[in-house]
C-alpha cells in the first residue's frame, strides 16, 4: 500500500487509510460492508447517483454523483488507488482500478485481479454478442442469496486484512 493524499473533498479520512469503495445504486451487499469495514476500522464510500439513505456510521459516506450512466464510475476510476477495494459488479470499472492498484470485488464474493480480468472482460463481451445476435436468448441468471452474501462478506475480510498487513 502507498501513502496516499486523502480522497478529494474528504478531509475525515487519514492520509494512509485503505479505503472501500462501493459502486452502490445497485449494490446487494451494503450492509455486509459496513459490518466488514467496521470491524476492520476502514472508511467507507458509497458512490451513487441518488436514491441511497446515508447512514449513521461515522466510517460511512455517501458520495452523491452527477446523473448519469457512468458518473459513479468515473469518480470512483479516478479516486481508488493502491490499496482501496473496489466493490463493483460492472466489469469495465474493475478493469479500470484493478489498472490503478485497487482490488476489485463482486457482490458475490468473486474477486477480480490482474490476472482474470481479462478473461472476465472477453466473457462480458461474448454475452453482449449473444444477447444481441438473439434477442430470444434466455439467460440464466442466478439469484441472490445467503450463499452470495457469506462468500462476500469471506472474501471482502480476506482483502481488508491482505490491505492491513
Amino acid at each position: 500500500m502507498t501513502n496516499k493524499e486523502p480522497h478529494s473533498d474528504d478531509t475525515a479520512l487519514s492520509p494512509r487509510a485503505s479505503t472501500v469503495f462501493v459502486d452502490a445504486d445497485a449494490c446487494p451487499v451494503r450492509d455486509e460492508i459496513v459490518t466488514c469495514a467496521r470491524r476492520h476500522n476502514v472508511p467507507v464510500i458509497m458512490v451513487s447517483n441518488g436514491g441511497i439513505r446515508p447512514g449513521a456510521d461515522p466510517l460511512v459516506r455517501l458520495k452523491i454523483v452527477a446523473q448519469g450512466a457512468d458518473e459513479a464510475d468515473k469518480w470512483i476510476a479516478d479516486e481508488a488507488t493502491d490499496g482501496d477495494i473496489v466493490v463493483t459488479n460492472d466489469i469495465p470499472l474493475a478493469a479500470r482500478v484493478i489498472e490503478g492498484g485497487a482490488c476489485a470485488l463482486r457482490p458475490d464474493g468473486r474477486p477480480l485481479t490482474k490476472d482474470n480480468i481479462g478473461q472476465v472482460l472477453a466473457m462480458r463481451d461474448l454475452m453482449a454478442d449473444i444477447r444481441s445476435a438473439n434477442p430470444f436468448h434466455q439467460s440464466s441468471g442466478s439469484s441472490f442469496g445467503k450463499q452470495q452474501r457469506s462468500a462476500f462478506s469471506h472474501q471482502l475480510e480476506i482483502l481488508l486484512r491482505q490491505v492491513a498487513g
